[in-house]
């Protein structure tokens, strides 16, 4: 079965074998071996100096490291600006509104890019924000949103940038050293090809020095303090935690983010050209979105869940679109162990299906 949704992903021999490797106690060295490895070649999927930015590893979802970005780099006195143009736009209001913090969302509709000249206004007229939060790449219609853009904007009011960066980490440009990014969250199980399990928040320190505690088990300064000092508070995900690593190693090995990106544009294109000469159009143009998962127009008459199975005896896994685009659109993404031939038998089983 080879997984087309936005994670997990279909993953390769190598980094399902590393699930295969010893049982490994957390408070022993060789666990602080492998979570040392994993921070460090983190830092290095980006080119980052670990004098500026740390990367604190944590075991939950992509949303585990968003919840702690939030809940502990805001400060108690400060107040959060997001930018919402889709499902998890809408999830970091609901993390804000859930610890407290003070917020405003800039609400836009889902398939909509962020409106520049909107939060220009709205960081004009409240001078009490302190933190902007943007989803980079928005997965309830495959939008890629301009943090560079919205980056500059905080720049110039001295405002810091948090980057949910679940589903576009290890794909996509993002520009650390724009000087405005506070902070990036992500997954493994997602451009990096890892497993469920393992997550990450990769902050300046400057940042971490700053931040509160609103939250237990996701308390991001406590995580960050103890993994430096090779501990950790809890226990870890172990075998996600290899996984990672090996993920990690295979992603350096393969050319870096870079190379994954020219490998998943060259299948999104092939996707996006085949199912047009079916007469499915993609929701977004090539330019707007993002090489990681496109969304399409469900051919007409043709429901999801028939379309969906079908597509799953043929041994693909597709996505349908969220709550009011369930009836319209599905999404497909090409992260994991998919090939150009994979491709080409996807088109085959929807023509099937269509028919």
């Amino acid at each position: 079965m080879l997984l087309l949704n936005p994670g997990p992903v279909t993953l390769t021999e190598r980094v399902r074998q590393s699930l295969l490797r010893t049982d490994l106690c957390h408070r022993e060295s060789e666990f602080y071996d492998l979570q040392d490895e994993a921070r460090a070649r983190l830092l290095d999927v980006y080119g980052l100096d670990a004098a500026t930015w740390s990367a604190t590893v944590l075991t939950g979802s992509g949303t585990a490291a968003v919840e702690s970005m939030v809940a502990s780099l805001v400060p108690r006195e400060g107040k959060l600006l997001v930018v919402q143009n889709g499902v998890y736009g809408e999830r970091i209001v609901d993390i804000a509104r859930q610890y407290g913090i003070a917020h405003d969302a800039l609400v836009h509709e889902w398939t909509a890019a962020p409106d520049l000249g909107r939060i220009a206004a709205q960081l004009e007229a409240d001078r009490a924000i302190t933190h902007v939060a943007v989803i980079h790449h928005e997965t309830t219609s495959g939008r890629l949103n301009d943090i560079d853009a919205i980056g500059q904007l905080c720049n110039e009011r001295g405002v810091r940038l948090l980057v949910d960066a679940v589903s576009s980490f290890g794909a996509e440009a993002i520009d650390f050293a724009s000087g405005a990014i506070a902070a990036v969250a992500a997954g493994a199980n997602k451009c990096l090809h890892g497993v469920p399990g393992a997550a990450f928040v990769i902050a300046r320190h400057d940042a971490l020095e700053h931040a509160v505690s609103r939250t237990y088990y996701l308390d991001l300064s406590r995580l960050a303090r103890l993994q430096a000092e090779r501990n950790t508070p809890f226990t870890p995900a172990v075998h996600a935690y290899y996984a990672l690593v090996e993920a990690l190693r295979e992603f350096r090995d393969e050319g870096g983010w870079q190379a994954r990106h020219a490998r998943y544009a060259a299948l999104a294109e092939q996707a996006r050209a085949g199912l047009a000469a079916l007469g499915i159009e993609a929701v977004l143009p090539p330019e707007r979105s993002s090489v990681v998962l496109r969304a399409y127009r469900l051919p007409q008459g043709v429901p999801f869940e028939p379309f969906h199975d079908g597509l799953k005896a043929h041994g693909f896994v597709i996505y349908p679109g969220q709550r009011a685009l369930y009836d319209s659109v599905f999404r497909i993404s090409t992260m994991g162990a998919i090939e150009a031939g994979d491709i080409d038998r996807f088109l085959q089983a929807v023509r099937s299906s269509i028919k």
